[in-house]
């Protein structure tokens, strides 16, 4: 097993050298406070993300010094090295509740506008680095019974790593939710994709609803192209965002200044970065549908949308999305996740893939933790298993040969 050292440092300044000791190939875990990010690792945090396992645009160093606007205090990074290189990033948070059990654990920490809530880890070092996370956590009093991880990818490296570094460690790995999101995943062109999926009925329909709206006035689709427009692109979403129900419930970005920073720094850092994709629909020079991409090729992330409701009798953010398939002619997009809710109406019809993205719980190491740890579990289980017994049952359908 690899030789393991966690460090609260409390702050973001780096441990003493000396803090650090071991043999040359120890796999040793920092944890810091996520806070401001100094040059030397930025550099680090880079690397890794260029060399990571699994395409994650929110593990990115832009992504978190953006998402520092939404974190609570208790967040803490956990660093994970092996032989003085960095292979692994997790920001953590402890909690006091496993659903609506009363239970100390320690979560990775992924707010509300994060879609997936991996660890980034180094190619080739997945299971040495959720050894050390894992082996960390269990020399850590205060981390409670267990590691609940949300927004895995069912099966992709970072998960298979997981089961397997549990599996070393002698306990179980459970999928404790699953859900199924769309996804647009070929080797297609954007007009093969669009009609091998869509069907040829509602393609007809789309066609007559762009029609329409061709004749409300001058009508453009553009991707922007300028980093000097961007200010006034961000202004844009933000402003068509909150003019919509969401600003009337208060859940707009534009609605508090936190999330207004965020977004304005997701999608600064990500321009700045050469990942972003912004999209937008124009209707006589004013937008009416605009959206958001985050890039990680060979994959890409459907951040954010918006569309003027005024006009939605012409399904501005359905024409939207059909002429974002132009960005599998880049040619370095092979898929894009929805980031959409499970059985999004609208982006299942247009996308035909699926993305499984579940939740899971390990124990941490010891005999009271494994106890405890067993005996929620089942409470959990026995919950889910009371409310399918509730949920109401579909009439059976009778065929008919008529």
């Amino acid at each position: 097993m690899n030789a393991v050292t966690a460090i609260d440092t409390g702050g973001n300044h780096a441990p003493a050298p000396d803090a650090l000791c071991g043999i040359a190939t120890a796999t040793q875990v920092e944890i810091a406070a996520l806070g401001v990010v100094d040059a030397a690792f930025a550099v680090e945090w880079d690397a890794l993300a260029s060399d990571a396992a699994e395409p994650d645009v929110f593990a990115e160093r832009w992504f978190a010094e953006a998402s520092r606007h939404l974190a609570p205090p208790a967040v803490r990074l956990l660093r994970v090295r092996r032989s003085g290189q960095l292979i692994g990033l997790m920001p953590i948070v402890p909690a006091t509740r496993y659903g609506r059990i009363p239970l100390r654990h320690v979560e990775n920490w992924a707010h509300y506008h994060r879609f997936l809530g991996a660890p980034l880890l180094r190619r080739g070092h997945e299971d040495a680095a959720w050894t050390a996370i894992l082996s960390a956590l269990d020399a850590d009093r205060d981390a409670g019974t267990l590691l609940h991880i949300s927004g895995l990818v069912e099966h992709g490296p970072v998960h298979r790593a997981l089961i397997e570094a549990a599996q070393a460690l002698g306990r179980p790995c459970d999928t404790v939710h699953r859900i199924e999101r769309a996804m647009l995943a070929t080797d297609l062109s954007p007009d093969a994709y669009y009609a091998a999926t869509v069907r040829k009925k509602k393609r007809k329909e789309l066609g007559r609803l762009r029609s329409r709206l061709l004749e409300q006035g001058v009508v453009e689709t553009r991707r922007l192209t300028s980093a000097d427009s961007l200010p006034q692109w961000i202004d844009a979403f933000l402003a068509l965002e909150r003019a919509g129900w969401k600003g009337a419930a208060g859940s707009a970005l534009a609605c508090t200044p936190e999330t207004a920073a965020f977004f304005r720094d997701v999608v600064t850092g990500a321009h700045r970065a050469g990942k972003l994709d912004m999209i937008r629909i124009d209707l006589d020079g004013a937008a009416i549908a605009m959206l958001v991409n985050l890039l990680a090729p060979p994959g890409a992330f459907s951040f954010k949308t918006a569309f003027d409701e005024r006009l939605s009798r012409f399904s501005p953010g359905v024409l939207l999305q059909i002429d974002n398939l132009q960005l599998l002619a880049r040619g370095d997009i092979g898929w894009m996740d929805s980031c959409a809710v499970e059985n999004h109406p609208m982006i299942n019809s247009l996308w035909g893939e699926r993305r499984a993205i579940i939740r899971v719980s390990i124990p941490l190491a010891g005999a009271r933790r494994r106890a405890l740890f067993t005996a929620a579990r089942a409470l959990e289980q026995g919950a889910a298993t009371l409310r399918a017994l509730r949920a109401p049952r579909p009439f059976p359908t009778v065929e008919s040969d008529a």
